[in-house]
């Protein structure tokens, strides 16, 4: 009989979590069927890199919460869920969700999100946050390490609008109550 100690299960199963998670985003309902999502795993020395480019941000922009999450992340996550979107509409006649009358106006201002493109991402995000949860996983939305991971083009240079998603293993919630 083999003793397997709870560490040398915990980054394996976060994994195996983390996968699941991406399995949960890709299949999240998607405005028309159409996918513009961008979903990943980070892990190891990148979240390091994540945590320095999140730190970096939050340095020039004089915004500390970029910094505080940066130190969070470096110090418990395991693993990084990053899920993205590209920013593109759907081609609608008639819609107006995004204040402009119909896609063939919204597109001539490219970098304005499509109303679907971030609806979907929020679904998605919902879908594997869920899988974390189901699983009691520690893990957090966090839009200063999703837009780092968008600077670095960890997704991919089209994907505009990007969260990550920590993942812990501890016995209590790194990721909450954490100072100012």
């Amino acid at each position: 009989m083999a003793v397997i100690n709870e560490n040398e299960l915990q980054y394996e199963a976060l994994l195996t979590v983390a996968k699941q998670m991406v399995l949960a985003a890709r299949t999240a309902p998607k405005g028309r069927g159409v996918n513009n999502l961008g979903v990943s795993i980070i892990t190891g020395n990148d979240i390091h890199e994540l945590a320095n480019t999140s730190r970096d941000i939050g340095e020039k922009a004089d915004c500390h919460i970029f910094e505080r999450d940066a130190a969070n992340i470096l110090n418990s996550a395991q693993a990084v869920v990053l899920i993205g979107t590209r920013i593109a509409s759907l081609g609608l006649k008639y819609c107006g969700l995004c204040g402009f009358p119909d896609c063939a106006s919204k597109d001539k201002e490219p970098d304005i999100p499509c109303v679907f493109n971030t609806t979907d991402l929020g679904i998605a995000v919902g879908s594997a946050v869920s899988i974390a949860m189901d699983m009691r996983v520690d893990n957090r939305i966090m839009y200063t390490i999703g837009m780092a991971a968008q600077k670095m083009e960890l997704l991919g240079k089209e994907f505009k609008i990007v969260y990550g998603i920590p993942l812990s293993a501890t016995s209590k919630n790194p990721f909450f109550d954490r100072k100012k």
